[in-house]
């Protein structure tokens, strides 16, 4: 399952990668992140959250590097990235090179609490 949601006061884009995620998900969820991104201003933020992702489909890394260009168009100012597990990362700083023309601060986190403190959430 994939779950986008936003906090406009915030300026954060919420994105939760839960149980075992397939390009299907990310590309009906497309929509859903183009919709919110509408609703940030340029510098906003991203909260990338695998801490409850199981598996992915490998066919997920497209899915992923579409969304990563919506964030970018709209001018994404940080990126953190919840990735308790280094096995489940599915080589996300790759696809940021790629991706992120603009080059977005990214940051890795271990945990949700050094994301939040990372954030001020």
């Amino acid at each position: 399952m994939f779950l986008a949601t936003a906090n406009k006061s915030k300026k954060l884009l919420y994105l939760g990668f839960i149980q075992q995620v397939r390009a299907e998900d990310l590309r009906q969820g497309r929509d859903d992140v183009a919709a919110l991104l509408a609703e940030l201003p340029h510098g906003f933020r991203v909260l990338a959250d695998l801490d409850r992702l199981e598996s992915m489909d490998a066919d997920c890394v497209t899915e992923i590097g579409k969304v990563m260009e919506l964030c970018d168009q709209k001018g994404v100012g940080l990126v953190v990235r919840v990735v308790p597990d280094a096995t489940k990362d599915i080589g996300l700083n790759i696809l940021t090179l790629f991706h992120y023309r603009r080059r977005p601060r990214a940051v890795m986190c271990h945990a949700v609490s050094e994301a939040a403190k990372l954030l001020s959430l």
